[in-house]
């Protein structure tokens, strides 16, 4: 393999505070949000303009894009779920479902997901956002959710250090997985839908087997302190994590090996702890963290 190159295509600045969701939009756009509430949407061809969709009381870890219906759902915690119409660009619907944090949420055909800090794991009818069931099988936060859509799972982390695998169509518990020392931040299948990569606040990556019971199949350290998130490239082929201690690194899937590392020092990088990525389209990173900031990276030879 030629010698990986890393490139900063762009920095984005305008949030106030600490930046913790990315998600995919319509188009090169994409949106963040972050502890200042604001939901932005941001568009590469015009560096730098974001616009902003929506402001909400509270700070927001978890946004996801419907790019068939153009909608975005937003999860404001210690509050509700939002639906915005980006057409009209206003919110259509809202459900107040929680007291306490939304770390995460993905709609699934006529569901929306919902992982609570409260423990709780919450179903809710789409497009209406009704309650359709509460499910605790912890005290501890329900941190993240993954989807398989082959075997009809789903994956939810937990920071009992616990990952735990549900029927899609039944929310019936199938399997309860042991492995990490601490919190359960992030989860991702495989393109190939054959394996589960979970991380967290040990700083360690697992890979799971999806088809032999979720028996580890691999783990390394990865990180000097706790991984935020994974986020796979369109391909499968590479993930990319990111991590409190400032900084994202870029791996080999078949082989759970190590490939690049960016940070401040070598390239600009993040300040603090960086908290989201995304693979664009168009094979960018996307990146997010504590400083403000969103960075857009340019990544050949992988």
């Amino acid at each position: 393999m030629n010698k990986i190159i890393v490139e900063k295509f762009d920095t984005y600045t305008g949030h106030r505070d600490c930046v913790y969701a990315l998600s995919v939009g319509p188009g090169k756009s994409f949106f963040s949000s972050g502890a200042d509430g604001f939901v932005v949407q941001w568009n590469p061809d015009k560096p730098n303009h974001g616009e902003l969709l929506v402001k909400l009381e509270n700070s927001v870890y978890a946004l996801d894009y419907l790019k068939q219906e153009d909608l975005l759902l937003v999860g404001q915690n210690f509050a509700g779920v939002h639906l915005i119409d980006l057409k009209s660009r206003k919110e259509i619907l809202s459900t107040a479902i929680t007291n306490t944090q939304i770390f995460d949420l993905k709609r699934v055909e006529d569901t929306v997901l919902v992982a609570t800090g409260g423990g709780e794991f919450i179903v809710l009818s789409f497009p209406e956002l009704k309650t359709i069931g509460k499910f605790r099988y912890s005290e501890k936060s329900a941190r993240s959710i993954a989807v398989n859509h082959a075997t009809a799972e789903i994956a939810i982390g937990y920071s009992d250090q616990l990952i735990r695998i549900f029927d899609l169509n039944t929310f019936v518990l199938k399997h309860t997985i042991s492995g990490h020392t601490n919190s359960v931040f992030t989860l991702q299948y495989s393109a190939d839908n054959n394996y589960l990569l979970s991380a967290g606040r040990d700083a360690t990556i697992i890979r799971w087997e999806v088809n032999n019971g979720y028996q580890k199949s691999n783990a390394v350290v990865a990180h000097m302190f706790a991984i935020n998130h994974i986020a796979f490239r369109q391909d499968g082929k590479y993930f990319a994590t990111c991590s409190m201690d400032k900084s994202v690194k870029i791996w080999d899937f078949a082989e759970l090996k190590l490939l690049k590392v960016i940070d401040k020092a070598r390239h600009a990088g993040h300040g603090t702890s960086v908290n989201k990525l995304f693979w664009s389209a168009e094979n960018q990173l996307i990146s997010c963290s504590d400083d403000r900031t969103i960075s857009i990276w340019n990544i050949t030879n992988l």
